[in-house]
């Protein structure tokens, strides 16, 4: 079974309180406009209720897991709670683990440090960088960009039985894609990676925002995520799962809190007693703030309906991609195809526009911020705009001036704290750009496009 989409009345689910959401920016032209956070995709605003929560407790911060004193023990609860929370929010399985880390990246680098002696990786080349590239000291095979869930599927049979010699092996794949926001089959992958005696990891920092995610219901192994893509503020991630090559592994980061004893030996050296739960992986003091925001998310998430908000956000999918479809300059850009599942993260590009020229507009005129370039998915875009994907290419814009066209792309992504005006003034916005064209001249500063404040408007 794949991760589906759920078929809801969206009037039933209004946008969720966020930070920001009344900030107003200037506009180049004169005036100024309440800002259009539409850049959920690298990282969500805040959540009203997960502040309040943080705010309510910031008084009674304290050390954890040894101090006497009542803070600390208030705290400690709280810590553990959080890892509670998150555990019936992904739907963990009662051997599972649930260790605290810095973020999506942080986790899967956690894991990568995890996994046994002569472990093969396999990854798509579709993958964030954040679940391409830890896998430095393993036999990595990567996978060429499917067209179909189906072919993910089979290119991931097929690899995986032609792999040699049969030992340890892991998957990681994406929920959903942080470029086109199409969702994968991985259900399917896990069923097809326990059949080949491999295990699976999901990157769901894409997924767990704006989707239920349940480790049991899909069978995977690993689910890693950051908590500032789920409506909690930054510094804080999640890596969820078993805790067999976690615990057979040393700490990631050796230090107090992972050991339980330390002694000194006759010869001088150190002798260590590692904790075997996830405090293994937790050295150092840590962020209780962010433990206890990502828990304030979830349970916000749960408590608003989940799936009220997945039906009201694909709403909007549909208006996005309706309106943009009104534009026959533009082209979305889509790996598994226009009928493909999706969450709030499309990406596009104009014909006749440079990307960091366009989404220099949107922001300097029209008050929204969007994101343009590679987006950490250097392969996958530049397969997708039919270009090689072994070309390097840069994060962020190329060296090219307005107008001149560059080979990454505009994302636009939203979800459960979006107002409809938001989305309206998008369509409108790219509508006027692409047939009146730019009010204002752009210049291109480091690596950037920025509105020439030297240079009067065009007419």
């Amino acid at each position: 079974m794949s991760v589906s989409i759920a078929a809801l009345d969206p009037s039933v689910c209004a946008p969720l309180p966020v930070l920001g959401q009344d900030v107003t920016v200037p506009l180049v032209t004169g005036g100024e406009v309440t800002y259009a956070a539409l850049d959920y995709a690298a990282s969500a605003p805040a959540l009203q209720r997960v502040w309040d929560d943080v705010a309510a407790y910031a008084p009674y911060y304290g050390s954890v897991h040894r101090g006497a004193g009542y803070l600390s023990q208030l705290s400690t609860d709280l810590f553990e709670n959080s890892r509670r929370t998150v555990a019936e929010f992904l739907g963990c399985r009662p051997e599972d683990q649930v260790v605290f880390t810095r973020s999506t990246t942080d986790s899967l680098n956690l894991l990568a440090a995890a996994i046994p002696a002569n472990c093969q990786v396999f990854v798509y080349e579709t993958e964030h960088h954040a679940s391409l590239l830890p896998w430095r000291d393993a036999q990595v095979t990567y996978l060429n960009a499917p067209r179909t869930p189906g072919q993910a599927v089979e290119t991931l049979e097929r690899a995986l039985a032609d792999r040699d010699p049969y030992g340890p092996a892991l998957v990681c794949v994406t929920g959903a894609s942080n470029v086109t926001g199409e969702l994968w089959p991985v259900r399917e992958l896990a069923a097809a990676a326990h059949a080949h005696g491999a295990r699976i990891v999901l990157d769901a920092a894409q997924l767990a925002p704006h989707h239920p995610v349940d480790i049991a219901e899909l069978d995977v192994d690993w689910v890693a995520f950051s908590g500032h893509k789920l409506y909690a503020p930054f510094g804080s991630g999640v890596l969820a799962g078993r805790a067999d090559w976690l615990q057979a592994a040393e700490p990631y980061l050796a230090g107090g809190g992972a050991s339980r004893k330390v002694a000194r030996r006759a010869d001088g050296g150190v002798d260590v007693d590692w904790h075997t739960t996830a405090a293994r992986h937790e050295a150092g003091s840590p962020n209780v703030i962010g433990v206890y925001s990502i828990a304030s998310a979830c349970k916000a998430l749960t408590e608003a309906g989940f799936d009220n908000l997945v039906a009201r956000e694909q709403e909007l999918v549909s208006r996005v991609r309706e309106g943009l479809a009104e534009v026959p300059e533009v082209q979305v850009l889509s790996l598994f195809g226009d009928d493909a599942p999706r969450v709030g993260v499309i990406s596009f590009v104009v014909r006749g526009w440079n990307s960091s020229h366009f989404a220099a507009a949107l922001s300097a005129e029209y008050g929204i911020g969007v994101r343009d370039g590679l987006f950490c998915a250097h392969p996958l875009v530049r397969t997708l705009l039919g270009s090689d994907p072994q070309d390097p290419g840069e994060c962020g814009a190329p060296e090219a001036e307005p107008g001149e066209r560059s080979l990454n792309a505009i994302r636009v992504s939203f979800g459960a704290g979006t107002p409809d005006e938001h989305i309206d003034r998008f369509l409108r916005a790219v509508t006027e750009l692409v047939r009146e064209g730019a009010q204002w001249k752009y210049r291109t500063e480091g690596g950037r496009c920025v509105p020439d404040r030297g240079e009067a408007p065009q007419v």
